[in-house]
């Protein structure tokens, strides 16, 4: 057997490499904050997120004494055939539910599914374990609600970047509750190793964003925050996303790899010439790989 980066990218891609190195040449791939001043500022600077048409009902999640506001976009004129939900990017400080609307509305609209994007916590005034103690009562209130609040018990899980390390922690909370609730889960380049203790993880040791995260937790390889420490047996099929440039890119090869070994079904999909975050650009390629994951999704719902 032939195991090599080449194997993990599809040839139907490659056309579209020449376009998305210049898109990046012009554009450039930006970087986190480097310390909390700087973290500040990008939140300053975000743009206003996007309505979409029609908007998001916003309500709130419950499961015993916690909840988390949750953002629900739900299919126009048809019946859900399953629910989403969904765990925004933004390096665990940044970003939010609403600003992925107009994405998440598309994705309703396309597939037929509702999809609830949770506005978990975010450091450094809330460190971990507050945004994934957030995602768990969200996905908690789904497996007990989704049936009689949406009429499907289909659930899958997604996240980008942070959210997708969210959502393979959940997940594991999930699978040590005893709950199989969720059916698949879809994971954009997320970060796996926070502890800096493994090869991938030593190249993002240094980011700030992880400082901010932590906040006082002792033990980096914890794995409700380092996942890829986590015992992984149990868990529903996964598709991992991510673009070859992307700093995250072997820390994602070793959580495939850690996921197959633990007899989970895994779709890693390689990207060529794409950065991280590159599925939320618009290029060609990002199209490609959003055109794989809707219809990757599509098959687990349909």
């Amino acid at each position: 057997m032939k195991l090599g980066l080449s194997q993990l990218i599809d040839p139907r891609l490659l056309p579209l490499v020449d376009s998305t190195r210049e898109f990046y040449e012009h554009r450039g791939t930006g970087r986190g904050p480097r310390n909390r001043d700087e973290l500040q500022s990008i939140r300053r600077g975000a743009r206003t997120p996007e309505r979409s048409d029609p908007p998001a009902e916003v309500e709130t999640a419950r499961h015993g004494d916690r909840a988390v506001p949750v953002r629900v976009h739900s299919p126009v004129s048809i019946s859900p055939q399953g629910v989403l939900l969904d765990i925004h990017g933004g390096g665990f400080y940044g970003g939010s539910a609403a600003a992925d609307d107009v994405r998440n509305r598309e994705l309703a609209d396309a597939l037929g599914i509702v999809v609830v994007s949770v506005d978990y916590l975010l450091a450094p005034e809330n460190p971990w374990p507050a945004a994934p103690r957030d995602c768990e009562t969200a996905a908690l209130w789904l497996a007990e609600h989704a049936v009689g609040r949406f009429g499907t018990s289909r659930l899958c899980i997604g996240g980008f970047s942070a959210g997708a390390t969210l959502a393979m922690t959940t997940l594991v909370r999930l699978r040590d509750r005893g709950m199989s609730a969720f059916d698949a889960a879809v994971l954009q380049f997320g970060t796996y190793d926070l502890s800096g203790q493994t090869p991938s993880g030593r190249l993002i040791a240094d980011e700030y964003f992880i400082e901010a995260y932590a906040g006082a937790a002792r033990d980096r390889t914890d794995p409700d925050f380092s996942p890829v420490y986590a015992d992984l047996t149990g868990l529903p099929p996964v598709l991992i996303v991510v673009g070859e440039e992307d700093v995250l890119l072997r820390d994602n090869l070793a959580m495939a790899a850690h996921l197959s070994a633990a007899g989970v079904a895994v779709d890693l999909r390689v990207y060529p010439a794409a950065p991280h975050g590159f599925t939320g650009h618009r290029t060609a390629m990002a199209d490609a790989a959003n055109d794989d994951l809707r219809a990757w999704l599509d098959r687990r719902f349909g």
